[in-house]
């Protein structure tokens, strides 16, 4: 993986490039994540297909910009970002927040968009009580609170059993959130809270669709996630039954061999 900034637009973008393969995959992080969560799961992919990386604007080192980064925008940052790297059409995949923003991508620039893959991601708008615990978490981010959100959010991704065994993940997930800027961390909580629902795209996006889903997820519980996937016949699925909200680490082989499966369909 070649590790390198690019203008993406006029974002500084900080992104890490396998540069080799027929087929391109873009994998997008989620919330208080960075682009380092994938290094292990990339491993299990490079070798079939190009691998793109990238700091979520707002987290990592790429840039923030402003008070609130719309889905809109980071999709069309991402796309920015394909331009420069020569790349025409993706796989975009979307690990929970990231998956907010390959949905706005596939929205957005359809033409590009090869295959989309919601990685322990919805395609629902914001309940009111999910609003307001961002605005909560903003609060907390504000009045210097930040290592509440580290002690808590990290351990509480992974399945109750799989904690004690990634130990070493979940404390690099506490790093991360110190690591991470306060105006990154509220300027994505603000683009979340008034992101719109997207099933409708989805069920007119005609492109290839697979949702992967975890069993024991605390964050989308598996009632939701049924809820989804009935209404969803459009896409295909993968449940990943001992995993919570972190399946591409929690079972890394079976996620990237049902990623692999799908991209090589395409």
């Amino acid at each position: 993986m070649v590790e390198k900034f690019i203008m993406a637009g006029d974002t500084a973008l900080h992104i890490c490039d396998s540069e080799v393969g027929e087929k391109t995959v873009v994998l997008l992080h989620g919330y208080l994540e960075n682009m380092l969560v994938w290094d292990n799961f990339v491993s299990l992919l490079y070798k079939d297909v190009r691998i793109i990386t990238l700091d979520i604007p707002g987290h990592g080192i790429s840039e923030v910009k402003g008070e609130i980064h719309t889905m809109d925008y980071l999709a069309d940052t991402i796309a920015a970002a394909l331009d420069k790297l020569g790349i025409d059409r993706a796989t975009i995949v979307g690990h929970s927040m990231g998956g907010y923003v390959a949905l706005a991508f596939a929205e957005r620039h359809t033409d590009r968009t090869e295959g989309l893959v919601l990685l322990h991601s919805t395609p629902y708008a914001d309940s009111e009580e999910k609003r307001k615990n961002r605005q909560r978490e903003i609060s907390l981010i504000r009045s210097g609170k930040k290592e509440l959100l580290a002690h808590t959010a990290p351990e509480a991704g992974f399945a109750v059993e799989n904690r004690n065994r990634f130990r070493t993940e979940i404390e690099d997930l506490q790093q991360t959130i110190y690591l991470t800027e306060d105006a990154g961390i509220i300027a994505l909580l603000n683009g979340m809270i008034e992101r719109k629902a997207q099933s409708e795209m989805l069920h007119a996006l005609n492109r290839p669709i697979l949702f992967i889903l975890g069993k024991k997820d605390g964050y989308i519980v598996p009632e939701v996630a049924e809820k989804m996937v009935a209404e969803h016949p459009e896409a295909e699925v993968v449940w990943l039954e001992n995993s919570g909200h972190m399946g591409f680490i929690e079972e890394a082989q079976k996620c990237a061999s049902a990623l692999l499966d799908f991209v090589g369909r395409i």
